[in-house]
């Protein structure tokens, strides 16, 4: 009685170790960022709640931000490059964030990634 065989040959388990070592590389170079956005969109819900935000000028409410991040793990190059503003157009103010990351992956291959964020400003003030 013949028997087939089942299974995977080496080169096959080798190409398929190749591709999985390529996608889990690619994840340890892109997961921190994400994470770090993260980091951002709490920091910058943090910051718009905050009573009293209204008024300041950027720059104050940019280093109100460096401080909150500095404990979700944000980089202060990632807050210093990023663009902030505060957008009236709507029935309530919007602080907005948004930064570019470019992140080097194999050679002359890098990563771009755009960030956005924005969450409504508390009109209240300190009180």
């Amino acid at each position: 009685m013949k028997t087939q065989q089942h299974g995977m040959t080496l080169i096959g388990f080798v190409f398929i170790l190749i591709i999985a070592g390529f996608f889990a590389y690619m994840a340890m170079k892109l997961v921190p960022a994400y994470a770090e956005y993260m980091g951002v969109v709490k920091t910058v819900k943090e910051t718009a709640d905050k009573p009293g935000e209204m008024g300041k000028p950027l720059a104050q409410i940019r280093n109100d931000m460096s401080f909150t991040g500095s404990f979700q793990y944000v980089d202060n190059s990632t807050l210093s490059d990023a663009r902030l503003s505060i957008v009236t157009g709507g029935p309530t103010p919007m602080l907005t964030m948004s930064y570019n990351k470019v992140i080097p992956f194999l050679y002359n291959i890098s990563f771009l990634l755009h960030f956005k964020t924005s969450a409504p400003m508390n009109t209240q003030a300190a009180g």
